[in-house]
């Protein structure tokens, strides 16, 4: 009815747009039946004709990108200047790392850097390590409180490893910590003290594999270096839309990587894609509206850009047992024993515990125990590793000695102790507060 309607209408309309009387009468339009009409056959053309606008601007911008992407070899700056599209990727990212650069301890800001102020090697080593499998907010306070005790590699050279343990505590990963001071000791004591610049002698000293070599070479030295972390690995992932899973994927995003970053400020492209990943290109919920590549980005125009980088179905961890025994002395002191220096918490300071480990379970029960007590169970705790989790029974008992291997830790000490995560919780679980600083 109403397309009949219209179809009728639509005569008097244009009858009266031109200027002329309606032949059909203007009584029809008086009529409400074919005033709806008039008006829902206005909109339908409207919403025609607002259609074929938006589809104009939809393919001339995809054929725009297109040309731009694949055909054309350089495209022009307002000045004249030929820019290649791989010089757009760089300047586009380091102007906004000029505006928007996270202030961060070990960090140089890029105003200085382009005034001549050269990183310290030493800070950027250190907070590279510390940021392996760890995130800027928590390694923050851990390089500040490093700094602070060993302000150079020659005072982290000859300090004692247990303090350097102790001070590594809660961070994590503790295999860094020993690799940490080994190769201060190289440097100090080797090296006469200079950290070298070559990306193969930096990948010789401990603890130091290709990003970090990479990373410390671009920012503390300005050597041309692509560095890939994961923050990176993600942004280039999204520009090019690397279909390939990770770790296949490494491949091309580090060629993209060497293909696109600025010769002329390589630390601080590094750190700018480091900040970008982190606080734009984040792995869910990217915030493309405000990202500086975001007309670059071939993940965007598909707008699948949580997809990238690919990654392979995970693993399911799998779940280990055992039991951990507190044992305290009257006066509160706590027994702890040392672990071996390799192997998972190496050199950290922990209670008994059975001997479970990441391909096997422990003995559970107060029979596990290495002394003989009147035990009373705690609970348990849970706590995960990299590859697998934990779950651990917690025991407490009273005694006031030992013949197992240890020593033994007052109330006021132990915060002090060189005590991981794990342990703290085995400790809070049997005596509640009792890791907090007296």
């Amino acid at each position: 009815m109403f397309a009949k309607l219209a179809a009728n209408n639509i005569r008097p309309c244009i009858h009266q747009a031109k200027g002329h009387a309606c032949p059909l009468g203007n009584d029809r339009l008086q009529n409400p039946a074919h005033q709806l009409a008039h008006r829902f056959c206005s909109l339908i053309i409207a919403l025609q004709l607002f259609n074929l606008f938006s589809a104009g601007l939809f393919i001339c911008g995809l054929v725009q990108r297109i040309w731009l992407r694949y055909y054309w070899d350089s495209i022009f700056t307002f000045s004249g200047t030929i820019l290649t599209l791989t010089d757009r990727i760089s300047i586009d990212l380091l102007n906004w790392y000029d505006q928007n650069a996270r202030k961060l301890p070990w960090r140089i800001p890029p105003e200085d850097g382009k005034a001549g102020v050269i990183a310290d090697p030493y800070h950027v080593w250190l907070s590279e390590i510390m940021l392996q499998q760890t995130q800027v907010v928590t390694v923050q306070a851990y390089f500040l409180k490093f700094i602070d005790k060993w302000p150079n590699v020659a005072a982290l050279a000859n300090a004692e490893t247990e303090d350097v343990m102790k001070a590594w505590a809660g961070l994590g990963y503790y295999s860094r910590a020993r690799n940490l001071k080994r190769c201060a000791e190289i440097v100090a004591f080797e090296m006469d003290g200079q950290f070298p610049n070559d990306i193969g002698e930096l990948k010789a000293l401990p603890g130091i594999g290709d990003y970090t070599s990479a990373a410390i070479s671009a920012i503390a030295f300005g050597e041309e270096t692509a560095v890939v972390d994961g923050n990176v690995e993600r942004v280039f992932a999204r520009l090019f839309r690397i279909s390939k899973p990770l770790p296949a994927a490494k491949i091309p995003i580090h060629k993209h990587v060497k293909t696109n970053f600025s010769s002329v400020r390589p630390g601080d492209f590094a750190q700018a894609c480091m900040d970008l990943g982190a606080t734009i290109c984040t792995p869910k919920k990217p915030n493309c509206l405000i990202c500086p590549l975001v007309n670059l980005c071939d993940a965007r125009v598909e707008g699948d850009m949580e997809r990238y980088p690919v990654r392979p179905p995970k693993r399911q961890k799998p779940s280990r047992k055992g039991a951990a025994f507190v044992i305290q002395r009257k006066d509160g002191a706590i027994f702890l024993q040392k672990r071996p220096d390799s192997g998972l918490l190496g050199g950290m300071s922990v209670v008994p515990t059975s001997d479970w480990n990441s391909n096997q379970d422990g003995k559970t029960g107060s029979d596990a125990a290495p002394i003989k007590l009147n035990w009373t169970n705690k609970g348990e705790i849970r706590h995960t590793f990299t590859h697998f989790h934990l779950v651990l029974e917690v025991w407490f008992g009273e005694a006031e000695t030992t013949t197992e291997e240890g020593w033994w830790s007052g109330r006021h000490e132990l915060a002090g102790e060189a005590l991981p995560g794990l342990m703290k919780k085995v400790l809070e679980q049997a005596i509640p507060d009792c890791t907090k600083p007296k």
